[in-house]
């Protein structure tokens, strides 16, 4: 499948090719997928993939295991004894839950092996990743969305192309960050100007590379302009990348941004709230977010 690009406009510009071409082969500067992450990837797709091959995979990972006790152990959980079997912490999971937490962490464990830009801070990129993963996958979870197995994923990869912009692109990033400092337009304008392409594209560009589900790339493609997302929903059903775009600002409107600086970029906290007619279902939503992400967030550093 060709990458995606927004709106569904063809790259004609040669020179916007080429930022493209460049930013993307920044992704052979990133580690190979573990064994597990290959097998988590594999599962969105479909593939069968045994509970019990799975275990057996993070048992063989000491640290990916020994993270997913800290997690049981922690208050997220509330148990009262002390869960010493990876594979009685795994059934406590469930099989959704051991997907994301897996995911997540192998995932930052792989990003963090990689030598970033100074101006870059991948603690922070790692936070937020995660947190718009967990706030999207626990909206997802409360009202109907198209492909609500994708959102902890999608949340997770959709900045993905910002990382790749400045891994590839160092001087362009450079020059991004000057202008979007100088507090005259919104960050994706910036990027715009400078590169003729969004990290937004770049991100949906990734993800087909890795031959993730359709429904995951339209969603991180749009999702800083969900109206534009020509996916076909039934009746009362939310397009993915909207769940996304809720998520993400939400995330960035309590401080837990890829920059300290948020620039011109009005992050909306009130998003979430359209998706209810019952503010305390909104309340017990946040309240859930708080004690999943504050009991994960360890391990996304």
């Amino acid at each position: 499948m060709a990458p995606l690009t927004e709106r569904s406009v063809t790259l004609e510009r040669p020179s916007r090719e080429a930022v493209q071409r460049k930013a993307l082969q920044a992704l052979g500067k990133l580690p190979p997928f573990s064994p597990i992450l290959n097998r988590i990837l594999a599962s969105l797709t479909k593939d069968d993939v045994s509970y019990s091959k799975l275990a057996d995979l993070i048992e063989k990972d000491t640290v990916v295991a020994g993270n997913i006790l800290k997690m049981v152990n922690s208050a997220m959980y509330g148990r009262r004894g002390t869960v010493n079997s990876v594979r009685h912490g795994l059934s406590m999971l469930g099989m959704d839950k051991l997907r994301n937490a897996v995911l997540g962490m192998s995932i930052t464990r792989m990003w963090n092996q990689v030598r970033m830009p100074g101006s870059w801070s991948m603690a922070r990129f790692n936070l937020h990743s995660a947190a718009t993963a967990i706030l999207s996958d626990q909206l997802a979870q409360r009202i109907k969305v198209q492909y609500p197995e994708g959102a902890f994923v999608a949340g997770l990869f959709h900045d993905i192309g910002q990382l790749l912009v400045a891994l590839g692109l160092p001087g362009e990033y450079e020059r991004i960050l000057s202008l979007y400092g100088s507090g005259e337009r919104p960050y994706i304008d910036c990027e715009r100007e400078i590169l003729g392409v969004t990290h937004a594209e770049l991100s949906a560009s990734a993800v087909t590379t890795w031959n993730l589900p359709e429904p995951i790339q339209t969603a991180i493609l749009f999702h800083h302009d969900p109206k534009a997302d020509p996916t076909q929903t039934g009746p009362g059903v939310t397009p993915l990348s909207s769940v996304i775009d809720a998520a993400h600002q939400y995330v960035n409107s309590i401080g837990v941004g890829i920059r300290l600086k948020n620039g011109t970029d009005a992050a909306d906290p009130t998003g979430l709230a359209s998706f209810f007619t019952d503010s305390a279902r909104l309340d017990t939503l946040l309240a859930e977010f708080k004690l999943e992400y504050d009991s994960m967030a360890q391990f996304f550093h």
